[in-house]
């Protein structure tokens, strides 16, 4: 497995999970070996000759165990290549250009370790997976006053050209 990159995350109702599987089924596309899995279940980064790790961003942040991941396994990931992603529902809203803003929130992934490619993806609106009675509530309201629509929202071509593009990084 050394020539394999592996591609993990973290995810909460399942939209990081399709984008880091799009992601691996494209690099295998391309002619690379490629293994997917949750940033939990990943215990040994010597396996692997590049890295690719996405989160889902809750309060405009990565996932806590994808921090954690960054933190357990800084000094491996500063030894190979290393291109990051996120999945959030502000690049999905209908009014208002917020990429600047969520780039902003790799910030804390940057001082860690510097990828060499980042990636920045919409995500899924399924109101019936959010855990939060409150959260879910908001984002009916929000929903209702025409900030989000419910759907999927990933752009599965932007997310392949980006997996395209990572064959051609150092």
């Amino acid at each position: 497995m050394p020539n394999t990159i592996l591609v993990t995350y973290a995810s909460r109702t399942g939209s990081t999970v399709g984008v880091a599987e799009a992601i691996g089924k494209r690099l295998t596309e391309n002619g690379l070996q490629a293994a997917v899995l949750p940033m939990t279940e990943v215990k040994d980064l010597s396996l692997y000759s590049a890295v690719v790790a996405g989160s889902a961003i809750q309060d405009k942040k990565w996932l806590p165990e994808a921090m954690t991941f960054m933190h357990t396994y800084r000094n491996a990931l500063l030894q190979k290549p290393f291109a990051a992603f996120l999945v959030c529902m502000t690049l999905a809203m209908e009014k208002g250009d917020y990429r600047n803003a969520v780039i902003e929130w790799l910030s804390p992934v940057r001082a860690l370790v510097k990828p060499v490619s980042e990636g920045y993806f919409a995500g899924v609106l399924d109101i019936s997976k959010i855990p939060s009675f409150s959260a879910r509530l908001n984002f009916r309201i929000s929903v209702a006053l025409g900030v989000w629509t419910e759907g999927d929202h990933r752009d599965w071509t932007a997310i392949r050209s980006w997996a395209n593009n990572l064959t051609s990084k150092p």
